[in-house]
C-alpha cells in the first residue's frame, strides 16, 4: 500500500521526467560501455534499467499531455507520444542497417544512444510549468495554475477553463490521491477500470508483440531473402510513422472509437490473413507477398489507433484523483501483457503453426466488440462529463440488473419488486 501511494505521489509530478532520466544515462554508460569492459551482462542490466525508465514515461507523459490539453486538441497532444515512438523505432532500424551500426562492433555504441534524446528531454523540460490541473486540484494554488495556463494558451481566454477544473474539484469526494487497491475497490469507477484493463491488455495480446519481436522470422518465412530483410523491415518502420500520422491528424475530427474500432478489426482481418496466406503459400506461390501486406497491415492498423489511445483513453476516463492510480493499472497489464506475449509466442507457433494468429484474430476482433458496445465517445468532452457518462451507463445496468431480478421473481411466482417494498 505505502509503494502504491508513493509511486501515485510520484505519478503527479513533472518532476518524475526529469528525475527519472538518471536511469537512461545509467543504462546508457552499461551498455555502451559492456565491449570495453568485456561484459554482455551488462548489456542485460542496461536494458533492464532503461525498461524501467520506458515504463514509468509511457504513465506519466501522456498524464501529463492530458492534463495540460485543452479539450478540442487533447486526442491530438495524447497520440504525440505515439507519433514519436514510431519515429524511434523507424530510426533505430536506419540506424541498425549493417552498413552503419548494424556490425557487431557498433552495437554497444548504438544502444547507447538512447542518451542523446534524454539529455535534450533534461535540458529543455525543467523549463515547462506544472500541469494546471494538477496545481488547482491538488496543490489549490490558483494563482500558479492560471500563470501555468497563461504560459500553455498565450492569447487563448482561460476563464473557462479555471471554471471547468473547478467544477472537477467540487465534484471529487476527496482531493487526495487513492492507491491502487482502493481504485479497485471504487465501484463508482468500475466501467472505467474494466475498459482501462481491456483496453491495454488487448492492445499488447492483439498480437503486435508477436509482429514485432519477429518479423524477420515472419519474412524469411515468407519467402524474403534473408539479405533484403532488414530493408524490408525498414520500410515497416516507415509504415508505422505514416500511419501513425493518419491517427494523430484524425482523431479530433472522426473520435476515439473509430479509430480503436476500426485499428483493431483490421488488425484481426490480417492476422487471418497471415494464417490463410501461410498455409496457402505451398500451392500458392503469389501468397508470400499476402503475408507481407498482411504484417504491414498490422502494424499499420495498430499504428492508426490502438497503439496510442489507450493511454489517452487511461487519462480521460478518471477524475485527478484516479488518474495515476489507472496509469498504474493500465501501464502494469500493458508491460506483462507485452512480457507474455514475447514469451509464449514461439511455443504457440511452434505448437498450433500458422494457426497462431488465430489467437490474436480473437482477441482483436473481441477488443473491438468491446469499445463499440461499451466505452462511450469522449471527444471534446471534459473530464467531468466523461465521469457522467460512465455514470448513467452504470445506473442503467443496475436498473436493468434489477428489472431482470424483478422478472425472474415474478416468473417464479414472488411478487414484484414494488409488491415486495410494500410488504
Amino acid at each position: 500500500m505505502a509503494t502504491t501511494s508513493l509511486w501515485s505521489t510520484l505519478l503527479l509530478t513533472k518532476g518524475t521526467l526529469v528525475y527519472s532520466t538518471v536511469l537512461v544515462f545509467i543504462g546508457g554508460a552499461l551498455m555502451g560501455s559492456s565491449r570495453l569492459c568485456g561484459s554482455p551482462e551488462m548489456i542485460i542490466v542496461g536494458r533492464f534499467i532503461t525498461g524501467i525508465h520506458s515504463g514509468i514515461s509511457l504513465s506519466v507523459v501522456p498524464m501529463y499531455l492530458g492534463e495540460i490539453a485543452p479539450k478540442n486538441l487533447r486526442g491530438f497532444l495524447g497520440l504525440v507520444p505515439s507519433i514519436f515512438i514510431c519515429i524511434g523505432v523507424f530510426m533505430a532500424q536506419i540506424l541498425g542497417l549493417h552498413e552503419l551500426l548494424g556490425k557487431e562492433e557498433y552495437w554497444p555504441l548504438f544502444l547507447s544512444l538512447v542518451v542523446v534524446p534524454t539529455f535534450f528531454q533534461l535540458l529543455l523540460l525543467p523549463w515547462f510549468p506544472e500541469s494546471p490541473r494538477y496545481l488547482l486540484i491538488e496543490k489549490r494554488n490558483i494563482h500558479a495554475t492560471i500563470t501555468a495556463l497563461k504560459w500553455y494558451r498565450r492569447k487563448s481566454n482561460i476563464q473557462a477553463e479555471v471554471e471547468e477544473m473547478q467544477e472537477e474539484q467540487r465534484s471529487l469526494c476527496s482531493v487526495q490521491t487513492l492507491s491502487v487497491l482502493e481504485l479497485l475497490r471504487d465501484r463508482s469507477v468500475r466501467w472505467q477500470v474494466l475498459t482501462v484493463m481491456v483496453v491495454n491488455a488487448g492492445m499488447q495480446l492483439s498480437g503486435i508483440d508477436a509482429i514485432w519481436f519477429y518479423t524477420n522470422d515472419i519474412f524469411e518465412n515468407s519467402g524474403i531473402p534473408p539479405s533484403q530483410i532488414q530493408y524490408t523491415t525498414v520500410g515497416t518502420g516507415a509504415i508505422e510513422v505514416i500511419a501513425g500520422l493518419v491517427g494523430c491528424f484524425t482523431i479530433e475530427r472522426v473520435g476515439r472509437r473509430p479509430l480503436m474500432i476500426g485499428g483493431f478489426t483490421f488488425m484481426g482481418i490480417c492476422c487471418a490473413g497471415i494464417t490463410l496466406s501461410l498455409i496457402l503459400q505451398v500451392h500458392m506461390p503469389f501468397m508470400h507477398y499476402i503475408s507481407v501486406a498482411c504484417v504491414v497491415g498490422i502494424i499499420a492498423g495498430f499504428c492508426i489507433g490502438p497503439a496510442g489511445v489507450p493511454f489517452l483513453m487511461t487519462g480521460e476516463l478518471f477524475k485527478q484523483s484516479h488518474r495515476p492510480a489507472a496509469f498504474i493499472v493500465g501501464g502494469s497489464l500493458n508491460w506483462m501483457s507485452n512480457f507474455l506475449v514475447g514469451f509464449i509466442f514461439p511455443f504457440l507457433q511452434m505448437s498450433a503453426g500458422a494457426f497462431c494468429y488465430l489467437v490474436f484474430f480473437g482477441v482483436s476482433m473481441g477488443v473491438a466488440a468491446y469499445v463499440y458496445y461499451f466505452i462511450p465517445e469522449t471527444r471534446n468532452k471534459t473530464f467531468v462529463e466523461i465521469s457522467q457518462m460512465f455514470c448513467s451507463k452504470d445506473n442503467a445496468m443496475e436498473i436493468h440488473a434489477l428489472g431482470v431480478s424483478a422478472h425472474s421473481s415474478k416468473m417464479n411466482g414472488y411478487g414484484t419488486l414494488e409488491e415486495d417494498l410494500e410488504k
